[in-house]
């Protein structure tokens, strides 16, 4: 069954807590956004709320660094909670640094590594690094804002990435990050992905419990 990471980037800041008690109930990941307004165009939060987030979480905390020199943090968010971490590969190439290099850091901290991509990195760049992730994260949208339109293009490359993994027998977890919904769960799935991150679509909904039951299948 796929499995869904509703992002609290969307959820309401003056409630997180119950936000949280609901998606622990109903979701099998918490996804937070973290942006330092260089890698990406908006900031957003740190370890502070991660912090207090995981003394209420019951389900893997999920961290999505949009951040330049991600290696200085992953040590940290790893100790605050996460149980996943990604990084972008276009932050590795803005340092220099080898993409493995963030792995094994990410690894040797004890969390699951991710590599993530914008919609704008072919997605072929994804493929050396098959053995050495346990997940690739998928932008379906630029990295930065919340509430962007889903890129349709994205099932295409989700696709892509399924076919070279299944061609060197080596199938790891693929996450679609942007634009995320009912409507799309079910395309996203069909292509290969394996959990999807939703904000609005969930925490913005009516009956977000509703949601998330909509998007699993």
């Amino acid at each position: 069954m796929i499995k869904i990471a509703p992002s609290i980037l969307a959820a309401d800041f003056l409630h997180l807590e119950r936000d949280v008690m609901l998606v622990n109930d109903h979701a099998d990941l918490l996804h937070f956004d973290v942006m330092d307004g260089c890698l990406v165009p908006n900031l957003s939060f740190g370890f502070p709320v991660m912090e207090a987030v995981a003394k209420v979480a019951t389900i893997p905390l999920d961290v999505h660094l949009m951040i330049i020199n991600p290696d200085k943090y992953i040590e940290r968010f790893a100790k605050a909670g996460a149980s996943l971490i990604s990084f972008h590969l276009e932050a590795a190439d803005e340092a220099g640094k080898d993409v493995r290099e963030y792995i094994s850091l990410a690894k040797s901290c004890g969390v699951k590594a991710g590599v993530a991509i914008d919609p704008d990195v072919p997605v072929e760049r994804l493929f050396p690094y098959i053995e050495d992730v346990d997940f690739f994260l998928i932008m379906s949208v630029f990295a930065g804002f919340g509430g962007q339109k889903f890129i349709e293009e994205s099932i295409g490359r989700i696709a892509a990435l399924r076919k070279e993994m299944e061609r060197v027998g080596i199938v790891k977890d693929i996450e679609v990050d942007g634009g995320v919904s009912g409507a799309n769960a079910k395309a996203l799935a069909d292509a290969g992905a394996t959990m999807l991150v939703a904000g609005s679509s969930v925490f913005k909904a009516e009956d977000p419990a509703a949601a998330i039951a909509g998007m699993k299948l």
